[in-house]
């Protein structure tokens, strides 16, 4: 669960490193859970990156600290918030690679939404572990 003004770590290689949430792009805005639309500020970033400090960009939260439950009632968690990057009509993620692992149930998010659901299969195949 993300909330406004959480820090996240942004998983993706356009040369951000950390990012803030400041608002939360649904219809209950309280929090933001895995698969949600965010907006970011870019708190760090590399020099040479695409992205640079104090800029604005639009975001797919795909990792967060609290526990995700699964059907077979096993859950899983992770040690940081992660986003990924999007570009501006949030069709398509601005970088090449994502880092670290990716929930599986990103493949089951937005089944209805068929351009939702390319965008969380795009980011599930650039991830190196689906867990």
């Amino acid at each position: 669960m993300l909330q406004e003004l959480s820090n996240l770590i942004v998983a993706d290689n356009t040369g951000a490193k950390r990012a803030m949430c400041f608002r939360i792009l649904k219809q209950r805005k309280e929090y933001a859970h895995l698969g949600d639309f965010i907006r970011v500020a870019i708190k760090e970033a590399s020099p040479t990156g695409v992205v640079k400090k104090g800029s604005v960009a639009n975001a797919v939260v795909i990792r967060t600290g609290a526990s995700i439950t699964r059907a077979d009632g096993s859950s899983v968690h992770f040690d940081q918030n992660a986003c990924v990057l999007l570009d501006s009509n949030r069709k398509n993620p601005i970088g090449t690679r994502v880092f670290g692992p990716v929930p599986r149930e990103l493949r089951e998010l937005n089944k209805d939404n068929p351009t939702l659901h390319q965008l969380y299969m795009k980011i599930l195949s650039m991830a190196p572990e689906v867990v």
